[in-house]
Order: structure tokens, then C-alpha cells, then sequence
């Protein structure tokens, strides 16, 4: 019995109640509805999406069951992948005819098609699917919707000082560049060639260069940090008047390369501009950027360094989300054109022509700008970030509410274990149907109320089962984390090599060690121990730092 009819049905159903003349042909040319359409359903025969519902592998309670739990895993960060919905939906199939809360192993449940998740979101248009990369759970939009939100406060008390300019506000990051390694590209070759690969010499090999970008459009020259300990001739025969050079083991900037930049770099080619008006320079919260000499140096010259909060640069500088991505995609295409011309490798010699070509191309004051703009400082409008952010989810008293008034209802229904009283989804669905055939003498309202809480129950099935899946689920995973920390982390060998069986051969000979030299520990002698150093030689200590940099006047010492 459904709840809402076909209009077929239901005009023979008017028509009975006014007791007129059954005309099928009458009927059909006063509502369009066709007369075999009409012929059919007064004689008992349902209409296709009827007979398509009753086919389907889930009712249309436990998919909307399955639907809501889906849309819930998605708020809260965790989107189920397509590959897992053929999997809960025999999950809630198998616990169909099971009351025990883990159902005996049923072949006889016969897994959805493979294309039955392509059809499930088709059906729901809630639903849709969707490619993500993998992210740091830190960068998620549930932990860093608040830090943006305080960013902007923050940010605006300093925009909103009519000292500071647009063409005084400046961006600055450093970006990893690959020296040769290529992507996947569309490419087209002969329809007989068999090829399915590119050849290119892969040099993983990264060279730093340090950007910055002003709220105007401009960029200022880069320095480029080369990944060796000392500086080659033939690294620079590209001419790059203003550019600057420095060198680090691991290609990487530090405190020394970040005070060198902002000292030769940064206010050199930003001061005059300036005048007597402060500097804004917006970073991240990289530790070379803060350090005592570079703090010393902004406060000298009347620079205000702003630190973004941490992980969330991806949403808030203007040189990651305007300028970089364009940048690396010009430099690979700058190495394609290099490989098609005959090179054999990318080596450094090569960096600075085709980084300086790339970054012709890539750093322009449209790209700029854009940074600017989909950050939401120039111009200002903190909702074109916020609105891509999801906020965190927020409990509510009445979704409480709503899950203990499920959890009453499935306790009863598991603790009333009598004949009547159905405790599966099969026997619901059998009581439902007993019901049908003996609610002949009902009036309609009476049907659509105990068709709804047959539908009411039907989806608690459904939760439950979900809810039991992952239950279990967590289960393996506590058991499994359990056996893990149960052992603490020792030394057991020294080989390079070790078989699984030497391994627990090993731990087990330390076990025994442990065992037998029963509680002995070693006694610490006196002088080993570090002296415990007085309150007041910190307070001493401190005061004396503060007064040698000369922060008197802006640092006090609070002990407590």
C-alpha cells in the first residue's frame, strides 16, 4: 500500500466515490490520463514505477535511510567513497532477517550490481559524486573555519589604519620548484602506436625561490635558493638583473636566508615607495620569518609583519591561491619546450631562463590581483572565502533528542522478543502485508497512518543496521590499537634485515632480560642531576635579555 497513489488510481477512486458511470473513455479524455492506463489499474495491475520500487535491492525507506546516513558522514568530514555504498547497502540487506546484534555469515545475500551507486545517486538528487584530493586533516574546512574568521578581525583593524595603502601591503611565501618532473599530459600520436609513456629525465632535485606580491599588482624581484652549499658560475650565466642568490644544503630557506631578504630584497625595493607610511607584510607561520633579528629589523623601519593562522595558507595568501599554481604549470611547460628542442636533462645551469620565462608569463598583475581578491582583502569581502569553507558542525538539543528517542525504540523493540511483536525487517514486512489484506473495512486516513509507521519502522531497521556496522567496524579497530600500544616501542636488533620470526624471536629474549633482572633499576647519581635554578634567577635572566636588545620599553616580565 502506498502512500501516495498514481493519478490513475486515484481518479477511479473519485469517480467510484460520486457514483457515477464507470467510463473508461470518459475518463480518460476528461484527464489525458490514457484509457489502458486507467483499465489497468481497476483491475488490480500497478503501474511500472510501482513494480520498479518493489525490484529495487533496498524499499525506499531503507534507502533514504542509507541517504541520510551518507549526507551525515559528508558534515562531518569524513565523505563515504562510491566503492563502500554496494558494501552497507548488503549490510542493511543482510541484517534484514537477523536479530542477533552480528548476523551469522548469509552467502545467500546476494551483493548489489556494480552499477547499482551510480543509479542510487541518480535517484537521489541530494547526492552527488565527486573527485577529492587528500588533505591534511588540520587544513579541513571543520578546523580552520574559526582561524579565518579571526583572521579577518584581526586583518581588518590593520586595513582599516588610513596609513596603510593598498600599494604599502605586500604577500610573501616561498615555493618548492621541481627541476624536471613531469605530469601526465593529453598528447596525440599515430592510431597503430602502442606507446602509453612519455620519455623525460625525472630530476627530483628542488630549487626554493621566495616571492612576494604587493595588493597592487606588482611583484618584487624573487631570491632564488639553490640546493648546494656553494654558488657556481654557470647557475647564472641567464642574465636576471635584481634577482638574488643564496645557497642551503637542502635547497630550503632559513632565519639567515629570511633576514638577508627582508634587509637586501624586501626594503630596498619597497621603502622609497613607502615614504614615512608603515609596511604590511603578510607571511605564514614559517619560524624563519620570526625570528629576534627579522622582529628587530620590522620595528626599526616601520614594518608591520601579519601572521597568517597557521594551516591555512591554502585559503588566505594571496601567493598560493593567485599565483603559484599558475607558476609551477608555465615552468613545466617551460621544460617541455626545453625536452622538444633536444635536452637530454634539466640540470641547474637551466633553472634561472626557464624560471625567469615562467614567471614572465605566470606572475602578471591579473594573476596577482586575483590572489588578492580570493582571499577577500582587496577588495575586502571575507565571504568569498567563507562560503567555500563548510563550518563545523554543531551539536543541537534537538538532534539529542531525535537519536534518543531512536535508541528507546530500538531497545523495545530488541527487548520485547514475543511472536507478535516483529524484532527483523522481514518480519515487518510480513506483518505489514497480513495487515493489508485484513484492512479492507478501513477508512483512509486509518491506512495512511499505519502505512507511515510501518515506514517509521522500516527506517529504524535501517539505521540500526548502519549504526551496527559501524559498531563492529570499531570494534576490529579498538582491538587492533589495543594489541598495538599493548607493547612499547624496543630495541630488538641491529641487522638490516629482519624476518617476522626474528623479530618476535627478539622480543621475546627481551621479555626475558626484562624478567629476570626483576625490578633493578639504575640508581642516578647526584651529580648527573641537573641543579633546580630559582624563580628569581629566571626573572633576573629575562630582565637582563630584555634590557641588552633594547625592549624595555615595549617587554615586562610577569612572574607567577
Amino acid at each position: 500500500m502506498n502512500e501516495h497513489n498514481d493519478p490513475a488510481t486515484t481518479l477511479l477512486a473519485l469517480n467510484e466515490q460520486s457514483e457515477q458511470p464507470k467510463n473508461y473513455s470518459a475518463l480518460s479524455r476528461s484527464s489525458g490520463i490514457p484509457s489502458s492506463t486507467l483499465r489497468d489499474r481497476d483491475h488490480g495491475r500497478i503501474s511500472k514505477k510501482e513494480r520498479a520500487v518493489e525490484q529495487q535491492y533496498l524499499t525506499p525507506q531503507e534507502e533514504k535511510s542509507l541517504l541520510e546516513y551518507v549526507l551525515r558522514l559528508s558534515k562531518n568530514g569524513y565523505p563515504l567513497p562510491v566503492k563502500f555504498l554496494r558494501a552497507l547497502a548488503r549490510e542493511i540487506a543482510r541484517r534484514r532477517s537477523s536479530h542477533m546484534p552480528i548476523p551469522v555469515a548469509n552467502e545467500d545475500t546476494r551483493p548489489p550490481g556494480k552499477n547499482w551507486p551510480q543509479a542510487f545517486y541518480k535517484r537521489h538528487p541530494e547526492l552527488t559524486s565527486r573527485t577529492l584530493k587528500a588533505i591534511d586533516w588540520k587544513r579541513h574546512d571543520h578546523n580552520i573555519y574559526d582561524k579565518v574568521q579571526d583572521w579577518f578581525r584581526v586583518i581588518k583593524t590593520e586595513l582599516d589604519n588610513p596609513a596603510i595603502l593598498a600599494e604599502n601591503v605586500y604577500n610573501m611565501d616561498e615555493t618548492g620548484v621541481l627541476l624536471s618532473v613531469l605530469g601526465a599530459l593529453k598528447v596525440l600520436v599515430g592510431r597503430e602506436e602502442m606507446c602509453k609513456y612519455r620519455g623525460a629525465a625525472v630530476k627530483r632535485k628542488m630549487v626554493t625561490a621566495v616571492e612576494c606580491l604587493s595588493a597592487d599588482g606588482r611583484s618584487l624581484n624573487p631570491l632564488v635558493v639553490w640546493p648546494a652549499s656553494t654558488h657556481r658560475s654557470n647557475w647564472t650565466t641567464y642574465p636576471t638583473p635584481g634577482w638574488h642568490f643564496a645557497c642551503s644544503k637542502n635547497g630550503y630557506t632559513d632565519s639567515s636566508i629570511n633576514l638577508y631578504w627582508i634587509q637586501h630584497v624586501f626594503d630596498p625595493q619597497t621603502k622609497a615607495r613607502a615614504g614615512k607610511r608603515p609596511r604590511l607584510l603578510i607571511s605564514d607561520g614559517f619560524a624563519a620569518h620570526e625570528s629576534l633579528e627579522v622582529l628587530k629589523f620590522c620595528l626599526a623601519n616601520n614594518i608591520i609583519p601579519c601572521r597568517l593562522p597557521s594551516h591555512t595558507s591554502h585559503k588566505l595568501q594571496p601567493c598560493d591561491v593567485g599565483v603559484f599554481s599558475a607558476l609551477k604549470t608555465a615552468y613545466r611547460e617551460q621544460v617541455e619546450l626545453l625536452y622538444r628542442g633536444g635536452a637530454n636533462a634539466v640540470r641547474l645551469e637551466h633553472f634561472t631562463s626557464l624560471y625567469s620565462r615562467a614567471r614572465s608569463s605566470a606572475v602578471t598583475p591579473r594573476n596577482i590581483n586575483a590572489g588578492w581578491s580570493k582571499t577577500g582583502l582587496f577588495p575586502w569581502n571575507p565571504d568569498r572565502v567563507l562560503k567555500d569553507i563548510q563550518p563545523p558542525p554543531r551539536a543541537s538539543c534537538s538532534n539529542r533528542g531525535n537519536v534518543a528517542t531512536v535508541v528507546r525504540y530500538s531497545d523495545s523493540v530488541e527487548l520485547l522478543q514475543t511472536p507478535q511483536t516483529p524484532i527483523t525487517a522481514d518480519g515487518l514486512k510480513s506483518l505489514c502485508r497480513k495487515m493489508q489484506k485484513e484492512a479492507r473495512g478501513w477508512d483512509e486516513d486509518s491506512k495512511l497512518l499505519v502505512n507511515r509507521l510501518a515506514h517509521a519502522a522500516e527506517k529504524a531497521f535501517a539505521d540500526r543496521a548502519l549504526l551496527r556496522n559501524d559498531n563492529d567496524r570499531l570494534l576490529v579497530q579498538n582491538n587492533e590499537k589495543r594489541t598495538r600500544t599493548s607493547k612499547p616501542a624496543r630495541k630488538v636488533g641491529n641487522a638490516k634485515v629482519m624476518s617476522y620470526e626474528d623479530i618476535i624471536e627478539a622480543q621475546r629474549n627481551l621479555e626475558a632480560k626484562k624478567a629476570s633482572q626483576g625490578g633493578k633499576r639504575k640508581k642516578t647519581s647526584s651529580s648527573g642531576r641537573r641543579a633546580k635554578r630559582s624563580c628569581s634567577d629566571d626573572v633576573r635572566r629575562a630582565e637582563d635579555e630584555i634590557q641588552t636588545w633594547g625592549f624595555k620599553d615595549y617587554c615586562s616580565v610577569i612572574s607567577f
